[in-house]
């Protein structure tokens, strides 16, 4: 068996202004990273993350190798955070899933609240569990799933890639069977959309990663689109070990405002929503006022 269609979306949902959320989507690897500071330190922590993991891709196998990976990634955030003001208190979740083709197995690393599901036989299973507030609640048996999804500390998270010297990681290996359907994603999708919601937007989509990944990003931000959403699909199907895979490329040149991807994945990346126009619209009102301006002086003169 082998990886078939990969593709991921990200949006910057309808309340945020910029969007913090990181995904790299490079066969074997993929992963998720939701970034939290002031400024654009979120952004600069996940991208941080996915760096150190694009970084050794090609020479992982297995979780603690993974895990390992998430600590290195840790540490440079931390470093940075402690030695650069502007970044002072920065943080990412990370969820990592490499596949292993020969093995038949999916290693998983995880620290925060993004997370890992698989959809198999028309089921949908989360693979991680949140480290947040209203997760450890729930697991205690002190909240219901749908009294966390209205709690109003849902988004806070008690583990994070930076905020220490050290991090606890945690990691699980998974056998994978043709047919599966892995989903990765941040919180921004979780938040808005229960388990049973997700699942009927995967089942509408036929199996298809881009179709899927798609709806799944349009329904969170139709549900409110709270936070930034980034959403990462890939799929298992039979087939020799590293054979090509034959996908329609749509990918950007990676850029400092690109996710990390790779040539052979689809990518979805939309706008800021509505609340990310604001500034747009601001700003060509007020070349407009210029100009009227300038021609009334015109006038005058």
């Amino acid at each position: 068996m082998r990886i078939g269609r990969a593709h991921a979306s990200t949006d910057t949902g309808r309340r945020r202004l910029q969007n913090e959320d990181i995904f790299v989507c490079r066969p074997p690897l993929f992963a998720v990273a939701d970034g939290m500071g002031g400024a654009q330190a979120g952004e600069l922590a996940s991208r941080l993350a996915a760096a150190a993991l694009e970084e050794r891709a090609g020479e992982l196998q297995g979780e603690e190798a993974i895990a390992e990976l998430v600590r290195e990634a840790n540490a440079r955030i931390f470093q940075r955070a402690v030695t650069d003001p502007a970044a002072s208190g920065m943080g990412t979740t990370a969820t990592v899933a490499l596949q292993d083709e020969e093995r038949g197995t999916l290693a998983i690393a995880h620290v925060g609240d993004s997370r890992a599901y698989r959809l198999r036989d028309g089921q949908l299973e989360q693979l991680t569990l949140d480290h947040s507030v209203v997760g450890e609640l729930v697991r205690a048996g002190r909240l219901t799933e749908e009294e966390a999804l209205q709690h109003p500390y849902r988004s806070a998270i008690t583990r994070a890639l930076g905020t220490e010297a050290e991090v606890d990681v945690d990691t699980l290996t998974v056998e994978t069977s043709p047919g599966d359907l892995y989903l990765i994603c941040s919180d921004g999708l979780t938040t808005m959309l229960r388990d049973d919601e997700i699942l009927a937007v995967a089942a509408a989509g036929d199996g298809d990663p881009a179709r899927i990944a798609d709806a799944l990003v349009g329904a969170a931000n139709a549900a409110g689109g709270e936070d930034n959403v980034t959403v990462v699909l890939f799929e298992i199907v039979e087939g020799e070990p590293g054979a090509p895979r034959h996908e329609e490329a749509d990918t950007p040149a990676p850029t400092a405002a690109i996710p990390l991807a790779s040539p052979a994945t689809e990518v979805s990346r939309t706008g800021a929503g509505r609340g990310g126009r604001w500034p747009a619209l601001l700003l060509i009102l007020l070349v407009l006022a210029v100009a009227a301006l300038l021609v009334w002086w015109g006038i005058t003169k």
